[in-house]
């Protein structure tokens, strides 16, 4: 199968959609397929890493404004010339919203099948950002995925989010975690002196550091006696949370091996922002053994089971974050608990296992495309 995976994103990109991209790429290439990534230019200076799964056609990008860690494509020849060559009978649309919009619309003139892939919370961004737009956003959003042969949502909440909004034809396709890299033997003492080294129990936020992700709200976890906050990530919010949150170390950006040895060397994960369409973090750390508190809200509500994995708190509230920490700070047992039961319930969700159903949504998209024979 030849397959063009259009994406708003992609490595040495860091963020959820450029890894899954990334993920589906080599799955396909596992599997005997032939992918080809169009994706926006990454940064003067940020180069590529040459020896990915499949050739990439980077179209050129402008930084997004205010956030330049977001590349937005600009209008260009090479995506339609991208699918002409290629030649794909699925074109894949990773989180389309600039790039994935162009994307779709060359693919309906060329009448090729497409699967648009939602993958970011763009009207709770809006909301965010703009105090206003969410509206706009959500128009946008289903005028791309009703033209697409098959929309695929992440977890239970974003798909009812896209069915509320009139978006038709919604599957779940959730995410997949590397169950190798990352798992509870990579604990690190040596790293656990260096971050606690009075022994205080570690509490880390592994994420962007951006307004949606409310990493603010950690704030009353810091002044828990015998905590340390360890903060993993960039991004613009970066200046205002290190005054925001006193004591906390912050990491910058960690990757691979490294930041899964972070995880495994946390006693508590701790994830704050409401709009995750998924919540790749939370899966890692359970992958790691780590107790999870995330907010009841998004893809957290299938990841976390409530009193087995880790806690789930009310979205936006800064005491209910403090006190399910503090709670699982006072436990040692129920912290391995949750962390045992975790790791047991992300071990089948291997990337291979999600790609190979992502295959099965490709193969009834062609299905439905046959016509139909007489008998």
């Amino acid at each position: 199968m030849r397959v063009v995976i259009v994406t708003e994103s992609f490595p040495p990109d860091v963020n959820g959609v450029a890894h899954c991209a990334l993920q589906t790429a080599r799955h396909l290439v596992d599997r005997g397929h032939h992918p080809l990534v169009v994706a926006p230019a990454p940064a003067p200076g940020n180069k590529p890493d040459a020896s990915g799964p499949c050739p990439v056609v980077h179209v050129p990008s402008l930084p997004l404004p205010g956030y330049p860690q977001v590349r937005v494509a600009l209008p260009s020849r090479r995506l339609a010339a991208a699918l002409i060559g290629h030649r794909p009978d699925v074109v894949h649309l990773a989180g389309p919203f600039v790039l994935g919009a162009r994307g779709m619309a060359a693919a309906a003139r060329l009448g090729l099948p497409a699967v648009a892939v939602y993958q970011t919370d763009l009207a709770g961004y809006a909301r965010t950002y703009l105090g206003a737009g969410e509206a706009a956003a959500w128009r946008r959003i289903r005028s791309v995925h009703a033209a697409a042969d098959l929309t695929l949502a992440p977890s239970s909440a974003a798909r009812g989010d896209l069915e509320a909004h009139g978006v038709p034809r919604v599957r779940l396709w959730p995410r997949g975690v590397d169950t190798v890299r990352f798992r509870p033997d990579r604990r690190d003492e040596a790293l656990r002196r260096a971050l606690a080294p009075n022994g205080e129990l570690i509490v880390g936020y592994v994420g962007r550091l951006a307004p949606e992700k409310q990493v603010e709200l950690l704030a009353g976890v810091c002044a828990l006696p015998g905590v340390r906050v360890v903060v993993v990530g960039d991004g613009p919010s970066r200046p205002g949370l290190e005054a925001a949150l006193p004591g906390a170390a912050f990491l910058g950006r960690r990757t691979g091996d490294d930041l899964a040895r972070i995880f495994a060397s946390l006693d508590v994960f701790a994830h704050t922002g409401p709009f995750e369409t998924f919540c790749q973090t939370v899966q890692e750390a359970m992958a790691g053994g780590v107790p999870v508190v995330a907010p009841a809200a998004g893809g957290p509500l299938d990841l976390v089971d409530h009193g087995r994995t880790g806690l789930l708190v009310a979205p936006g509230d800064a005491g209910a974050v403090r006190d399910a920490v503090a709670l699982l700070a006072a436990d040692p047992a129920l912290r391995a608990a949750f962390g045992s039961a975790g790791r047991r319930t992300v071990e089948g969700r291997t990337w291979a296992a999600v790609g190979d159903r992502l295959l099965g949504h490709y193969a009834d998209v062609l299905a439905a495309r046959q016509p139909v024979v007489a008998a």
